[in-house]
């Protein structure tokens, strides 16, 4: 496969640029297998879509940061460090948009002159790097939501890019409806409907579009995950698992590929990829020629651009602030 079968028409106007109220009123194109027409309900419908109450598997998402740092160099040059990552309580994984790009030991400073982030030494992959954040007070006090570059409007209400998953101070976690809290029925397994947590922190991949003419030729950023014992069992004795989410698709699959149940993720899922836990997702709509398209060809097939033809002659509502989709695996696991 070539990068550019991964390509389609966007239209610029169907980028949803801020989010729908309420939540549950965004569309959810429900994928009814080959050769079937989708179709086209609500997120609150989601209780009454076809098979997606006998053992949905949520996952937990980590709060998004007001992690977009805009500094200076000491020659008073403009730099921008995006935080990606702890590391190890004190360095952080961070994007740096410094022309010439900062070497390792310079030190970033705010508008006052205040030195806020020393560059370390660049990864593997190239364009990431090891920053050490001097003032982490200072860092989110100065600190914007990281919004995808397509997202262009000013967003009124930061909190409303939090995913309603997010963990949160002082506030309970809501559940997918359909969902009931992970319990254990009389035999040990997880009953229908049910729902499991995962954690993966998403990377740049999530935005950044293949650079390569060949997919397998791509350098994908890992990414930590973690998934709790107990939600890889609950997975394992499921009928069928749900999950919400591209990021918990690839904790779950990097978790049953490699036997271990946290580290760091390098998978690209991608044709032909032998799927192991996952038997239906709950995602937006991506990109083109971004890995995780490639992860839905994965799942679905070449069918995915039938979905999103159908999703944009419907007029659907486009990536991260817009509405939903619900696919089907095309073969059984």
């Amino acid at each position: 496969m070539r990068t550019e079968d991964f390509d389609y028409d966007l239209p610029a106007e169907l980028i949803a640029q801020e989010p729908i109220e309420p939540r549950d009123s965004a569309r959810l194109l429900v994928d009814r297998g080959p050769g079937a027409s989708p179709d086209h309900r609500h997120v609150r419908d989601l209780g009454r879509a076809p098979r997606t109450r006998r053992s949905a598997r949520g996952q937990r998402f980590p709060r998004a940061l007001p992690a977009r740092l805009t500094l200076q160099r000491p020659t008073g040059g403009a730099a921008e460090v995006l935080l990606l990552e702890s590391l190890d309580g004190r360095s952080l994984g961070g994007v740096g948009a410094a022309r010439p790009k900062a070497p390792a030991g310079e030190r970033l400073v705010l508008p006052d002159r205040t030195p806020l982030i020393e560059i370390g030494e660049r990864t593997a992959a190239g364009d990431t790097f090891v920053v050490h954040v001097l003032d982490h007070a200072a860092a989110d006090a100065h600190g914007a939501m990281p919004l995808p570059p397509y997202i262009t409007t000013p967003l009124q209400r930061p909190e409303r890019y939090q995913t309603v998953y997010a963990r949160e101070r002082a506030r309970r976690r809501r559940r997918p409806r359909g969902c009931t809290s992970p319990r254990s029925s009389s035999n040990g397994s997880m009953p229908p409907g049910s729902s499991s947590r995962v954690e993966l922190m998403v990377g740049l991949d999530t935005f950044k579009p293949i650079s390569t003419d060949d997919p397998a030729d791509h350098v994908i950023h890992t990414e930590r995950y973690r998934v709790p014992p107990e939600t890889m069992e609950a997975c394992r004795t499921a009928s069928r698992v749900v999950a919400v989410g591209t990021t918990a698709v690839r904790a779950l699959e990097t978790a049953a590929a490699t036997g271990q149940l946290g580290g760091r993720s390098d998978l690209f899922i991608r044709r032909p990829y032998d799927w192991r836990i996952v038997d239906a997702m709950i995602t937006n709509f991506h990109l083109p020629r971004t890995t995780l398209l490639c992860m839905i060809d994965a799942f679905v097939g070449p069918r995915w651009r039938a979905l999103y033809e159908s999703a944009i002659a419907e007029r659907y509502r486009m990536l991260s602030f817009g509405d939903a989709m619900l696919l089907t695996r095309t073969e059984p696991r």
